[in-house]
């Protein structure tokens, strides 16, 4: 398949309000892929659905979904099941392992740690480092280019995961540095960035992320959004 074949839009969406999102202390009696969303969450999905929906022009879109029901149910309230199909649960793209049942006190201590050490390679206790999610979607990365070369390839492609998890994405696919990586804030609940193709084949971001510490991307860094 040639260039022209890829999709014209890769759409990444982070999951409605969680009820960790409200009460962290959850992570103690409910298992992190377990939590829910909030009714607030389902509003939010919504709203963002009648964007995607816009954005893909009514037309097909393949889905690739995180497995942690708050993002099942997030897709489920984007009201976009005519537009896509079979959904794709993608392990992958699950949220940063933190560990089992968390223990509040603890991961806060981590946090300040985390702080300290840099949030790209702090791994936390039974649970992963960023740059091990980064190893995950690079893998994950592989896998999508090679469905844009099935015949069947819509022009869409949506992906429905985790704030820390499209950040990486972006980072894998732009080569952004570790440095700038570490400046950049999750986008909020039910938020989306998507990839626009370009007349050259190439993508750029409709909007870059909001950073949290002062650092001056690179003209690299920078050419990755519109």
């Amino acid at each position: 398949m040639g260039l022209s074949h890829r999709p014209l839009r890769i759409a990444l969406i982070r999951h409605g309000e969680s009820e960790a999102n409200l009460d962290k202390s959850i992570f103690e009696r409910v298992p992190d892929h377990a939590i829910p969303l909030t009714p607030h969450g389902h509003e939010q999905s919504a709203k963002a659905g009648k964007y995607l929906r816009e954005l893909f022009e009514n037309e097909p879109a393949r889905v690739y979904v995180s497995p942690y029901v708050r993002a099942l149910q997030t897709l489920d309230s984007l009201g976009l099941d005519d537009l896509i199909g079979e959904p794709r649960e993608e392990p992958r793209l699950r949220e940063q392992d933190w560990a089992n049942y968390q223990d509040t006190a603890d991961i806060e201590r981590q946090e300040v740690l985390r702080d300290r050490f840099g949030h790209f390679f702090y791994r936390f206790t039974h649970g992963e480092s960023g740059s091990d999610v980064y190893d995950r979607v690079s893998t994950f990365l592989e896998t999508m280019h090679r469905d844009f070369e099935s015949p069947d390839a819509p022009r869409n492609v949506l992906l429905v995961s985790h704030g820390l998890t499209m950040r990486l994405f972006c980072m894998r696919w732009f080569h952004w540095s570790v440095k700038f990586f570490e400046t950049l804030r999750n986008p909020d609940n039910a938020e989306t960035r998507v990839l626009l193709r370009q007349p050259d084949f190439r993508y750029k971001l409709d909007r870059p992320f909001e950073q949290w510490t002062t650092y001056e991307p690179s003209e690299r860094e920078r050419s990755a959004w519109l």
